[in-house]
């Protein structure tokens, strides 16, 4: 909560000239300044058409205003609207007049901060109004909204208090530490611990691809070099992006490139060719490439088809690690057989293409689409999450891995310690548990106004 005369004032939205810009206020005087503004009295969810007012007097521009009575706001607190057009000097002559009369400037992100603090949204909720604002596509905006409407956050609550509900019997069965756990309800302790497992590893998938389809998917094209590595990414964006030439070796850096498959955009990554020798430049190009496949979430495995078996076998080490991996035999071209240009979706085998002539591009762009676009579980909604949400879900399952050992061996008290750390991980996704250095961190991110 914030005290009397802590009032905010920010301009949330400005379009192009003969637009609309509104000027925010949130907090317990807004009303109050935003009257004086207008130079009448307002009526809660009733849109006034009002003439605003500088400190001589004079009209700075006409609009509409609109207030919001507390709770009912987005904030929780008193919201005033100034509707004017969307001319910046305006715009900021009507957030300096409600400062004059008392309001300060907010901070980016402090409504949705504000709105957090006064338990209109949890956490979840309030990043994903951050995540609908920047969906870079459609896809990308209905989940942020399924988010916002509380999809994850439901999940992860009903996991929470299924993770409390274990941990009140573990903590029970403490105190008759005496007898065998079998008597105290072992067998259903444990059914209930495997049902909770087998939750949060369904949780931990879909968030994962809640994240991807904020953030994006991070592709990287390895191989060895002179495999045409730079011709596929030129072919996938559709313009000469690398330098491409018969010298091996030519890429010395990384080139990022968005591209957009299937709807979903992702940022593809050319790398230098991977090889045992190089002089002192190429040698800080494959290191600066392996290091972008640590962070990788698919790796294209570019190698000649004329050789492909040398190829991979110059990548291995570098691509072992990556979460998924579609090997493309590139130059098909140059082979007797060719390759056909087909759409199939079967990611098992090598693709044949040619960056070069195009063969072969149609079946890799729905081979991506497969692997990009993976649906969800039957019955389940897409929704945005964030690394630190993946984050915080993969230490429960660790905490909820350990407390499974510890319940195996009787070791009650380690298990529900390992039981809380489970429940206080999940309880950092929604914000029922934060640190205020993290709400610091999350809510800077946001934009004016929001």
């Amino acid at each position: 909560m914030h005290s009397e005369d802590d009032t905010i004032a920010a301009i949330a939205t400005a379009s192009g000239a003969g637009g609309i810009g509104v000027v925010r206020l949130s907090g317990p005087r807004a009303r109050r300044i935003a009257e004086a503004v207008c130079g009448r009295e307002l009526r809660p969810r009733h849109a006034h058409h009002v003439r605003f007012a500088d400190t001589a007097g004079d009209t700075v521009d006409d609009g509409l205003a609109l207030w919001f009575r507390a709770p009912a706001s987005y904030t929780g607190e008193d919201v005033v609207e100034l509707q004017a057009h969307g001319s910046p000097p305006v715009l900021r002559a009507l957030v300096d007049r409600v400062v004059a009369l008392g309001a300060r400037r907010a901070r980016p992100g402090e409504f949705s901060e504000r709105a957090f603090l006064n338990g209109r949204l949890d956490l979840t909720q309030a990043e994903a109004v951050a995540d609908l604002i920047a969906a870079a596509d459609l896809r990308a905006a209905r989940a942020a909204r399924r988010s916002l409407d509380g999809v994850f956050s439901t999940r992860v609550e009903a996991l929470a208090a299924a993770l409390l509900a274990i941990r009140v019997q573990v903590e029970a069965a403490i105190d008759f530490a005496d007898e065998p756990i079998e008597t105290l309800g072992g067998a259903r302790l444990t059914a209930d611990l495997a049902a909770a497992r087998d939750a949060l590893e369904t949780l931990l998938a879909a968030a994962a691809r809640g994240r991807k389809l904020r953030d994006g998917w991070h592709v990287v094209i390895a191989g060895p070099p002179n495999a045409g590595k730079s011709s596929l990414l030129n072919a996938l964006a559709g313009e000469e992006r690398a330098i491409v030439t018969d010298v091996a070796g030519t890429t010395r850096d990384l080139l990022r490139e968005a591209v957009v498959v299937g709807g979903i955009e992702i940022t593809l990554v050319d790398t230098a060719g991977l090889r045992a020798s190089g002089d002192t430049i190429e040698r800080e190009g494959m290191r600066r490439a392996r290091d972008e496949l640590t962070r990788a979430d698919l790796a294209l495995v570019v190698v000649d088809a004329r050789d492909p078996e040398h190829g991979l076998a110059a990548v291995a080490d570098a691509v072992a690690a990556v979460p998924q991996r579609l090997v493309l035999h590139n130059k098909c071209d140059l082979l007797a057989s060719g390759v056909e240009d087909d759409r199939s979706t079967d990611v098992r085998e090598p693709l044949r293409v040619s960056a070069r002539t195009g063969a072969g591009l149609a079946a890799l762009r729905a081979h991506l689409e497969t692997v990009l676009g993976a649906a969800p579980a039957s019955g389940e909604s897409a929704f945005t999450a964030r690394a630190r949400h993946v984050d915080a879900l993969d230490e429960a399952r660790r905490a909820l891995e350990q407390a499974t050992a510890e319940l195996a061996h009787e070791r009650l008290e380690l298990a529900a310690e390992a039981l809380r750390h489970a429940h206080d991980a999940l309880g950092e996704i929604t914000g029922r548990i934060t640190p205020d250095d993290l709400l610091g961190r999350i809510f800077s991110t946001f934009c004016i106004g929001k």
